[in-house]
């Protein structure tokens, strides 16, 4: 495997992706530096997600190349994947706690399955990334008993586990209310300062991704429609955009 470069700890070219005749994404380009997120949105159907699943390796492109940490993702050996995305973090929509396993039982796993911490250690490793969420207290619970903005702070905390380089998170703030919606894009921030992540955040969520993403990209029928920050896509002559930050801003 190539050792890492200097350059960003996430970089796409060129990606493309169909299934069968529909193409789903078309010469995406994607980058985000360390401590830097970078969010991004579009109507259902627009290819977010398979984003994600092409970055982890779940799916592989039909051209382009995915670049984590300086390591090209696509075309890789099992054992070669695993490693890499030991460099990830991921953040599920509904979490996707284990329902059988407590909230701390949930953040240990990741550490019992790929590090030689003594159990002593790995207690207070999950002690330390749930206080970090606001959740030392609940560490007993199991998931039914907590609230679904309280698992997806624990699907954070799970996904810092390994000290990732990179995180992505699959529409962080879906579901939940205003408040709660503010504090997970609060965490998110404190990400950046904190720990140095480069963060790719896919979302519906326009003005939480305007609170918390450094640089925005917009995708529409599989393609990069415009990037930049918030103030950019305001300005941006595309129909397309103005719509859909009006639909967003409307609450719709």
């Amino acid at each position: 495997m190539e050792k890492t470069n200097g350059g960003a700890p996430v970089v796409v070219k060129g990606l493309s992706k169909s299934f069968g005749e529909h193409r789903v994404l078309e010469e995406v380009n994607v980058t985000a530096g360390e401590s830097e997120t970078v969010a991004v949105l579009g109507r259902s159907g627009t290819g977010k997600s398979v984003l994600l699943k092409l970055l982890v390796g779940l799916q592989r492109p039909n051209a382009g190349e995915i670049r984590i940490c300086g390591q090209t993702v696509q075309d890789r050996k099992p054992q070669e994947l695993s490693e890499i995305r030991k460099k990830i973090g991921f953040l599920f929509q509904q979490a996707a706690l284990y329902d059988s396993m407590t909230v701390a039982e949930n953040v240990s796993f990741p550490l019992a399955r790929h590090t030689d911490l003594s159990e002593a250690d790995r207690e207070k490793k999950v002690r330390e990334l749930l206080s970090g969420v606001g959740l030392e207290k609940d560490m007993d619970k199991m998931p039914s008993q907590i609230s679904g903005g309280m698992q997806k702070r624990v699907g954070l905390a799970r996904a810092l586990a390994l000290e990732p380089k990179v995180l992505l998170l699959d529409e962080p703030t879906a579901g939940l209310d205003p408040i709660t919606s503010a504090e997970i894009g609060e965490l998110i921030t404190d990400l950046k300062g904190k720990r140095q992540i480069a963060s790719v955040v896919v979302t519906h969520d326009v003005q939480g991704a305007r609170a918390f993403a450094d640089r925005l990209i917009l995708l529409h029928e599989g393609k990069v429609l415009v990037e930049g920050s918030f103030a950019d896509l305001e300005k941006s002559q595309e129909p397309f955009v103005a719509q859909f930050i009006g639909t967003r801003k409307g609450g719709s």
